[in-house]
């Protein structure tokens, strides 16, 4: 299987989630989106590698966040790299960073950090399509809210389809030498897929899930919160109904392992 490196930009600033650190490093049941997102992507079977990109006054701090992660798997596959990189001023140059940190890489999965609830199912469907030949990937979700164009002034001047339109969520996946030479071009886009658009390559969809939504705002926050609370609850109530000699449910949020579910079941 050819090596799939997962990039993480964690540099974005959590301003509209009221706090003066980089978002990423927010904290959602205790522990930092950043950490929750790697450990996402390693649960997913499907990386063979991680690059998280960070400020350069936060490298020490995730260095040793993070470096307990790449036994998440318990010794049921190989243990999953996790390197550490100094990003850039604005989001492109943090991607760039850690392309530039992975260059033998066969496939890239971009992941943001803020996604931290993406279940592994997903992000394994992303690596899989890539592996099957894809050259660019994306998790889609159809839309359910009327969309309405509007000029400058705020005046409505057209309603879109929404049958053709789709919500991208991360992570967006790509072959290597693809993304390289959309990164390569000095263009400007609001996502990886919008710059391998630009090459006139084709992005291919798979289906989303609801659970990888981007925790931006206080009701974001809130939300997410109120997630891993609800699954830890279950995850705890599953493994005392299996009993000591059981399975147990270490798994949150469809597969995110949830560390301290873990301990309490040892």
């Amino acid at each position: 299987m050819r090596p799939v490196v997962a990039l993480v930009p964690a540099a974005g600033r959590g301003v509209r989630l009221g706090e003066p650190t980089p978002k990423a490093f927010v904290a959602v049941g205790g522990t930092p989106m950043v950490r929750l997102a790697v450990d996402g992507l390693i649960a997913s079977g499907a990386v063979h590698r991680v690059v998280v990109v960070v400020p350069a006054e936060l490298v020490e701090a995730a260095s040793a966040l993070l470096s307990t992660t790449a036994s998440l798997t318990g010794g049921s596959m190989p243990p999953v790299p996790v390197q550490v990189v100094v990003g850039g001023a604005e989001r492109t140059d943090s991607v760039r960073a850690g392309i530039a940190a992975a260059p033998d890489a066969a496939f890239y999965l971009v992941h943001d950090a803020a996604r931290a609830l993406t279940p592994p199912e997903l992000i394994a469907r992303v690596a899989a399509e890539l592996q099957a030949g894809s050259q660019a990937v994306v998790p889609a979700l159809p839309v359910v809210d009327t969309v309405k164009s509007v000029d400058d002034a705020g005046i409505v001047i057209g309603t879109p389809d929404r049958a053709h339109l789709r919500a991208i969520q991360t992570p967006q996946g790509f072959d290597a030498d693809l993304l390289r030479r959309a990164y390569a071009a000095e263009v400007g886009a609001t996502d990886d897929a919008g710059l391998v658009e630009l090459l006139g390559v084709d992005v291919h969809t798979v289906a989303g899930d609801s659970l990888a939504f981007k925790i931006t705002t206080p009701l974001d926050l809130r939300l997410a919160e109120a997630l891993r609370a609800d699954s830890t609850s279950s995850a705890v109530a599953a493994f005392a109904a299996d009993g000591p000699t059981g399975q147990g449910d270490r798994t949150i949020m469809d597969g995110q392992a949830d560390h301290a579910t873990e301990a309490a079941a040892r």
